[in-house]
């Protein structure tokens, strides 16, 4: 534990509002799951969806501060969803992830930035990264 007793889990996964509220969309469940433990034994408030369309509809009630969103999915996909996002909540923080399928990782991944995600990670990535990306959203004011 850091000097003056302070847990630095807490401290890097909370707002002045408390814990980060972080919405991870992914078709694949494996992939969906495995995000959604990693980030709420990190101590972040996580719901997830399975597409976009899915996705869109939890934004309302969910209210998150980040979405973590996977770009090639059925029903409606990362990028469609993206632009959706950005028109409707312009101050969700956006972390697109993408094995990148046939196209691979880097040009799908570039059209998310280009559409509006804040930072973007090519599958596969480690558990460091995803909540290193978190921690700048965080600083950042997310």
């Amino acid at each position: 534990m850091p000097e003056g007793g302070e847990d630095m889990t807490t401290a890097v996964t909370t707002t002045d509002a408390g814990p980060l509220r972080v919405l991870v969309i992914d078709d694949h469940e494996l992939v969906r799951d495995t995000l959604v433990g990693t980030l709420e034994s990190a101590g972040y408030e996580v719901d997830s969806a399975a597409d976009g369309e899915a996705g869109l509809e939890l934004v309302a009630r969910f209210r998150p501060d980040v979405v973590i969103t996977d770009i090639l999915m059925p029903q409606q996909e990362g990028l469609q969803f993206i632009g959706q996002l950005k028109r409707l909540s312009p101050e969700v923080r956006i972390l697109a992830i993408s094995g990148g399928g046939s196209l691979g990782p880097n040009d799908v991944l570039m059209w998310a930035r280009t559409l509006g995600a804040d930072e973007v990670l090519a599958k596969p990535f480690t558990r460091e990264q995803i909540l290193a990306v978190l921690d700048d959203f965080r600083a950042a004011g997310s």
